[in-house]
């Protein structure tokens, strides 16, 4: 496999202006860098979009059985503070 394999992607008119303000104001040398930058971004976005979901479903699925076992040891919460 090539590690630098060559590629052409063709955008629209807007989309290529876009790109190259985003040049600019990032200070790219390239417009390949800012695609690159932007497809690590998306990465680590969707990536912790997920890591979200999991810990959510996570705390949904333990969330009873955790208020249960809060309620049953509450009364613990102060024994032997009146000594």
């Amino acid at each position: 496999m090539k590690l630098n394999t060559k590629s052409s992607i063709t955008l629209p008119a807007a989309e290529l202006a876009m790109v190259e303000k985003l040049r600019v104001r990032l200070g790219a040398r390239t417009k390949v860098e800012v695609i690159r930058r932007a497809l690590t971004v998306l990465r680590e976005t969707t990536d912790r979009a997920a890591l979200r979901r999991g810990y959510l479903d996570a705390s949904r699925t333990t969330r009873a059985a955790t208020l249960l076992e809060i309620a049953d040891l509450d009364h613990l919460g102060g024994e032997g503070l009146d000594e």
